[in-house]
């Protein structure tokens, strides 16, 4: 999975600043590449409450 906030088109919202990439990382300049045991971790993380969801919305998804 890559995570590009910079392709995201939740940036700079509100939800940006409740989604686990901002939660985990303080340097967005750059991807995050997550393989997939690492994207299931932060999944079943989120869904316990311990962090945020990712709020991930890919900007050619909203048109």
């Amino acid at each position: 999975m890559l995570i590009d906030c910079n392709e995201c088109a939740m940036q700079d919202t509100r939800a940006c600043h409740d989604c686990v990439v901002t939660h985990v990382l303080h340097d967005l300049s750059r991807p995050l590449e997550l393989d997939d045991d690492h994207a299931e971790a932060l999944e079943l993380l989120a869904e316990e409450g311990m962090v945020p969801v990712l709020r991930l919305l890919p900007r050619s998804a909203t048109g």
